[in-house]
């Protein structure tokens, strides 16, 4: 296992044992002995509180601590990797929730089978998911990235994940809202209530999920007497957003007597903790508009938003360039087409015109 941590000193002892000390940041004599070893779960906080000059104590053994060199071992060290990369910014927290949401389920199934585990048991277990092929190649997907994570850093020599069919061919993904679907909600949840603004941002700005809990009026910029937004979205590589505001976001976005950092807020007035946070307030919305199954679960989602918005604009006569500007896309799926020299607020403001006249 590699292990690149400044400061960070490993001495064998007498005894055969290994010793673990950091050195303070700022201060090179000053040294504070780990109570945890690299390979331990919560080791980046252990090491980044000894950098501080603060040692914290050896943490309590539990039950749920797995076997060195298990499926389960594997899960706790990539959980901890990924809280890393989320302080870091390198992972967005909706993609760490998917993972960790599939990652436990993988735990309390194999848990204590060998971390290079036989393909055909991973196989075994996306066949229990065949019901919903989505959830089925979601789980493979963050199983791959996983062993991929743990082939980098020398724990793991092989990805069992990888090579693994996709169960969903068709990618059709969330449903697409309908006019009607957006008319219904809307009868349900009128202006000036935060469930409206919520639907009126994903129409309008046709941004993610993890964007639309961080957009607000330090987003706003005026461009010859008109408002736009200007954000650039969580997603990895995703390109930079500029869109003008139609009257209807703008009115929208005014009708709240509460002003905060964000637009959408908690019933507290305050921005809501996560996007995980904001997803559960929307599909209660959701399922209150109507939308619901048996099960009482939502059937349409916020995703599904965005897949109507490029539907109706494409409707409209929008280019694929044009939605791609608009959605923040830096290249069209079917051909890799990359428009850097495109000009994509123009791109993104003529796109948006299109929806001008819509009736909201």
């Amino acid at each position: 296992m590699r292990i690149d941590y400044p400061g960070l000193l490993r001495e064998p002892m007498p005894s055969g044992a290994v010793r673990w000390r950091v050195r303070v940041e700022g201060d090179k004599r000053q040294r504070v002995t780990l109570t945890v070893a690299p390979d331990h779960p919560q080791f980046r906080e252990y090491y980044y509180a000894a950098r501080k000059g603060i040692q914290l104590p050896a943490p309590e053994e539990t039950k749920a601590s797995s076997i060195r060199g298990s499926v389960g071992w594997l899960v706790e060290l990539y959980a901890a990797a990924m809280d890393g990369m989320v302080k870091d910014g390198a992972m967005a927290e909706a993609t760490q929730h998917q993972r960790g949401v599939f990652l436990d389920w993988l735990r309390a199934e194999v848990g204590e089978y060998k971390a290079l585990m036989p393909q055909c048991e991973l196989v075994k277990l996306r066949d229990k998911k065949t019901a919903t092929p989505g959830a089925a190649d979601n789980f493979i997907k963050a199983v791959r990235a996983m062993y991929s994570w743990g082939c980098d850093r020398g724990h793991v020599s092989a990805n069992p994940a990888t090579g693994i069919a996709k169960l969903n061919r068709d990618g059709k993904g969330a449903t697409a809202w309908t006019v009607a679907d957006l008319k219904q909600y809307r009868e349900k949840h009128p202006p000036g209530t935060m469930a409206h603004l919520a639907l009126t941002l994903f129409m309008f700005t046709a941004c993610r999920i993890s964007d639309v809990v961080l957009l607000g009026r330090g987003n706003e910029i005026q461009r010859k007497g008109v408002t736009w937004l200007d954000f650039q979205p969580v997603k990895k590589g995703a390109k930079r957003v500029r869109i003008p505001m139609l009257p209807p976001l703008f009115a929208a976005t005014r009708a709240s007597t509460i002003v905060g950092k964000t637009y959408l807020l908690t019933a507290h007035g305050r921005p809501f903790a996560s996007s995980t946070a904001f997803d559960n307030r929307f599909r209660s919305w959701v399922i209150s508009a109507g939308f619901v199954d048996d099960d009482g679960k939502a059937t349409r989602s916020s995703h599904g938003i965005r897949k109507a918005a490029g539907e109706l604009l494409a409707l409209e006569g929008a280019s694929q360039y044009q939605i791609m500007a608009v959605h923040g896309h830096a290249s069209p799926k079917t051909s890799q087409i990359y428009t850097d020299g495109v000009d994509r607020d123009e791109l993104a403001a003529v796109a948006m015109s299109l929806l001008s006249g819509m009736d909201w």
